[in-house]
């Protein structure tokens, strides 16, 4: 009997890693072949909660996982590109959208999962094209579910045996709520609804569950999958933690309506087995997709209550900066061309205050070594990203537009600043990715570089604040000191690269530090070098944009 537990637990957690291991690795082929544009398709297509709905059906569909999408959602709303309402919508879609991997399971084709598996390696082994490559991993990743699925499930076939097993099952029978707590606690411990639920169509195939039994334990499963959100939201901005806490809310109100309506449910599901001669798992499918469809109509009218009683539940005031573009409105550009100009600027001037609250988080990360600063460089790094797309597409509109002489070099001025800002973001963001080396290797600088950088760093951020004012409010006399402390920069840089070398010489340092060192002086100096592009441009000279 000993060696039949251990068969039987070997073969389940054998199973559940090549199946987790499938649905990891297929939807990994399908983000790459959507060209890793997820985070587009939930910043551009969340518009309204309805929008963010689908948004959310269609990006856990292309990655295999409502916990993916509830995780991202919850970086963007930390970041400030998605509203708390959008969120809610992202994640109602999200429980609908990861009904897909039920179905496909249902679909019960494990007796030809060895050569799907045989045709993706092909794929995988065979072919150079990337699209084919990613093709490969959808079709091996598709076939090891169901090969995993097929040896968990030979691993749970004891299970209808076991008196403990039989006795839990029928508890869950009496007392659905228990059942819905077994589902939640291995859903939490497994990260993976999929998994649980894909569990659960294999012991209802079996007929070691019965109906009334499986239902509530769906049921937890959609609970215990919002740990991740929650886990991702952990030490994020309050608008994060309120979008984690609606992922929450919005299962366990789904879940307490349809317990209270339990025995319809289990008869509507009866109905649809029957009458489309359904098979086990599919039943379990049709549960899932049914609950999560149901749960999306009923709350979605909601969604403003749902968004007030998580504001109420997580009070505080948000300090997430809103990165999205706030003066860019299309309806200028053809009615007045100078005042859509006008709004350019003011986008462009919201960009270069990005730049430097970008280059002092780096500053505070490189001094500190605390992941927030670095998380917050590169959150600032990605809004301005989207800006130079959004500010770019507007001024290229507004091109084509009746500008006068002076408008037309208003309008040039800003396309280049737009790109010098850019640059500057690029920069800072290497320098958060040279000290993540610098800590992933354990790497010390000497105190004597530290101060250097310091000096460096001030010198450099207090030269980007000048020269975002002097765009702002066109001073000349500004725009000409922020040339005369490039030049400081500049003679800084030469200096503190002489000094490196000494150091390196008398073996005061090490070859790993010395990299980190001078290319973090480097990316300042180009930085520098950014932020006397914009001041000629108010100085009215021509630069060369590096």
């Amino acid at each position: 009997m000993d060696l039949d537990i251990q068969k039987m637990i070997f073969e389940f957690i054998g199973g559940l890693g090549i199946f987790l291991f499938g649905i990891k690795y297929m939807g990994d082929g399908l983000q790459k072949s959507a060209g890793d544009k997820l985070r587009d398709i939930l910043d551009r297509f969340t518009t309204n909660p309805f929008m963010g709905v689908l948004a959310g059906i269609i990006v856990t569909v292309l990655i295999q996982s409502s916990s993916g999408t509830t995780a991202l959602t919850v970086g963007l709303v930390s970041a400030g590109f998605m509203s708390l309402r959008q969120a809610i919508g992202v994640i109602m879609g999200a429980n609908v959208g990861t009904t897909v991997t039920a179905f496909i399971i249902g679909i019960k084709i494990s007796e030809y999962s060895l050569p799907i598996i045989a045709l993706g390696a092909i794929f995988l082994f065979f072919f150079k094209n990337q699209k084919i490559h990613y093709l490969g991993q959808i079709v091996f990743g598709f076939g090891a579910l169901f090969y995993g699925l097929d040896i968990m499930g030979d691993g749970l076939k004891p299970l209808r045996e076991l008196q403990a097993f039989v006795d839990l099952t029928v508890s869950m029978s009496d007392s659905p709520i228990l059942g819905v707590v077994v589902g939640t606690v291995f859903t939490v411990l497994v990260q993976s609804s999929s998994a649980t639920i894909g569990i659960l169509q294999e012991l209802f195939g079996q007929g070691a569950l019965d109906l009334d039994a499986a239902l509530p334990v769906l049921f937890g499963d959609n609970i215990g999958t919002t740990i991740t959100a929650v886990l991702a939201a952990i030490g994020a901005s309050v608008a994060a933690r309120r979008a984690a806490l609606s992922h929450v809310l919005f299962n366990v109100i789904g879940t307490t309506l349809v317990l209270i309506i339990l025995g319809p449910f289990e008869k509507l599901i009866m109905f649809f087995r029957e009458s489309l001669n359904l098979n086990p798992e599919m039943t379990i499918a049709f549960a899932h997709g049914t609950f999560n469809v149901a749960n999306v109509i009923i709350q979605f009218p909601f969604i403003g209550i749902l968004a007030l009683i998580v504001t109420k539940i997580i009070p505080g005031e948000d300090s997430v900066v809103e990165y999205k573009a706030k003066h860019l409105d299309p309806i200028f550009i053809e009615q007045s061309p100078s005042l859509a100009l006008g709004q350019a600027k003011e986008e462009v001037l919201r960009m270069g205050e990005f730049s430097v609250k970008g280059l002092e988080s780096s500053h505070e990360y490189l001094k500190t070594g605390t992941t927030k600063y670095s998380e917050q460089a590169y959150q600032i790094e990605d809004a301005i990203n989207n800006l130079d797309r959004k500010i770019t597409d507007y001024l290229i509109k507004l091109s084509s537009s009746s500008l006068s002489d002076n408008e037309s070099e208003e309008h040039s001025v800003l396309m280049d600043t737009v790109r010098d800002i850019e640059r500057i973001g690029d920069h800072f963001e290497n320098i958060v990715e040279l000290v993540d080396f610098q800590i992933a290797n354990k790497v010390d600088l000497t105190e004597a570089a530290d101060t250097d950088l310091e000096e460096m760093f001030t010198l450099t951020i207090t030269t980007v604040k000048e020269a975002i004012e002097a765009l702002r409010t066109n001073n000349k006399e500004l725009a000409n000191d922020v040339r005369l402390k490039e030049d400081q920069i500049d003679k800084m840089e030469r200096a503190l690269r002489k000094k490196h070398i000494l150091r390196l010489n008398e073996g005061l340092c090490s070859g790993q530090a010395g990299i980190v060192f001078v290319d973090i002086v480097s990316n300042l100096e180009r930085i520098g070098d950014h932020a006397v592009n914009i001041a000629e441009a108010v100085l009215g000279e021509d630069h060369e944009t590096l």
